[in-house]
């Protein structure tokens, strides 16, 4: 493996039940790996994106800083036998609303969120408005046959708002009617109180930002906190950018958050089951017994990527060689061991039965206004005291992707590191790398340093 080659990449798209969408690209895969003779395999996996165009923007980007480490005479990585073959997993997802429509001069006041931006929003999310050019099972935002229906009767409602509780009401209860039945994976994001909540408290909740945790004076391990670069253009959105006061800003978060649990909910579905069941099939494959199986995630593709290879439950588990979570959006306890002394995290077992035999390295910086303003939103709805609660590695509400797996005993402490750093990955170890000094935002997760933090946990099987 070095970076002269152009890697071989079979995309795999999976729909909003989880099933494959095209056998034909499971066994063009399959061909592949058996063509290739290929030693090891790249899961890939998008979090929230517009249209698989996105996704696959992100994974030409990523596998470009691959080929460039792999160039790199300074990283020192020792896999000329190794060949490597990537797999793309496609699914369908959406972005939350978009920074651009939130004009910053405008935080805390109403005049921040117009009537046209909800109702644009609102037919943003609409399967007729995906620029997907693929099969309508993998367009569109929402599961439900009549959620585009239900979308046009909330657009309606958007001048109400402001003066007619029942107004609020009938929107909240449109949002809500756009969920699944029940979230497959607990986490510390209160799904269940966005569901039963008051119209009238939950708009009160969420007409105010919820507190977010100030930059560090320094990264815990004596050097001091790092110049942050800038965003890359057209690559950085999410949740975090656009909460503001008052009514319509309340309307925007309850569409921003009923997005977050409807993606939350698929990607655990998708991972769980389509992929799941197609690494079971490449671990079966007795001309592919030697294969290693390296994840990469992003977001919530991180939780995927997860699911996938806990599986159902211990019988069902697909195991892989190593994994790498960057920004991953899920609970900073989803590892954890008796995170309260008496439950463990909902991904626990993946440590616990080794379905990850080698390192689970994860980025997490405060730089990462998504994931970093999720939780404490969450602690919102709990009825938390808004002044104690900022998301942090203390607190109950917080993200892997902000502060890395926390109340787990396999985690180390580390940084992410320029190219050529002699990073000590063990088998069975998650390695927190906080990344402040190189990534800036949610989406700004191409960069040679993570790409050779993967390098060197895939180097470690």
């Amino acid at each position: 493996m070095d970076g002269s080659q152009q890697f071989s990449f079979f995309p795999v798209e999976f729909t909003k039940d989880g099933t494959l969408f095209a056998p034909a690209q499971a066994q063009a895969l399959l061909d592949g790996l058996h063509q290739a003779q290929a030693t090891d395999l790249l899961v890939l996996s998008h979090g929230w994106n517009n249209d698989m165009a996105d996704a696959r923007d992100l994974y030409q980007r990523f596998l470009a800083e691959v080929q460039g480490v792999l160039n790199n005479p300074a990283a020192h990585l020792d896999l000329a036998a190794r060949r490597l073959v990537v797999m793309g997993v496609l699914w369908p997802s959406k972005k939350f609303a978009d920074a651009q429509l939130i004009p910053g001069a405008a935080a805390g006041t109403n005049a921040g969120i117009s009537n046209a931006m909800l109702v644009a929003e609102l037919e943003r999310l609409k399967s007729t408005a995906d620029a997907s050019p693929t099969s309508p099972q993998l367009k569109g935002t929402f599961a439900p046959a009549d959620a585009d229906a239900r979308l046009t009767e909330a657009q309606a409602l958007v001048p109400r708002l402001e003066n007619e509780p029942a107004a609020r009401q009938q929107f909240v209860d449109l949002l809500r009617g756009l969920l699944p039945a029940h979230d497959q994976a607990v986490d510390f994001d209160e799904a269940a109180k966005f569901r039963t909540l008051s119209s009238e408290s939950l708009f009160d909740k969420l007409k105010t930002p919820p507190p977010t945790a100030s930059m560090p004076t320094g990264t815990g391990t004596g050097h001091p906190a790092p110049a942050v670069p800038a965003p890359t253009v057209g690559h950085a959105s999410g949740i975090g950018s656009s909460f503001f006061g008052g009514i319509k800003a309340a309307a925007m978060n309850a569409l921003n958050l009923t997005t977050y649990y409807q993606m939350k909910e698929r990607a655990g579905t998708v991972g769980q089951g389509g992929v799941n069941e197609l690494l079971r099939r490449i671990r079966a494959d007795q001309q592919l017994k030697n294969l290693k199986i390296h994840l990469v995630g992003h977001s919530f593709g991180c939780r995927l990527l997860t699911a996938a290879t806990a599986g159902a439950d211990a019988g069902s588990s697909a195991p892989v060689s190593s994994m790498t979570l960057l920004q991953g959006a899920f609970s900073h306890f989803g590892f954890s061991d008796k995170y309260d002394g008496q439950h463990d995290g909902f991904f626990r077992r993946v440590l616990r039965d080794r379905t990850v035999s080698g390192p689970i390295v994860v980025s997490h910086t405060r730089n990462d206004s998504a994931v970093g303003t999720m939780y404490p939103l969450a602690s919102r709805l709990a009825g938390q005291v808004a002044q104690g609660i900022v998301g942090g590695p203390n607190d109950p509400y917080g993200g892997l992707g902000s502060n890395g797996a926390q109340k787990t005993p396999e985690a180390t402490n580390g940084q992410l590191e320029d190219v050529g750093f002699a990073y000590a990955f063990g088998p069975g170890q998650v390695c927190n790398l906080q990344a402040d000094k190189y990534i800036s935002g949610h989406s700004d997760i191409c960069h040679p340093q993570t790409a050779y933090a993967f390098l060197k946990g895939l180097a470690a099987t």
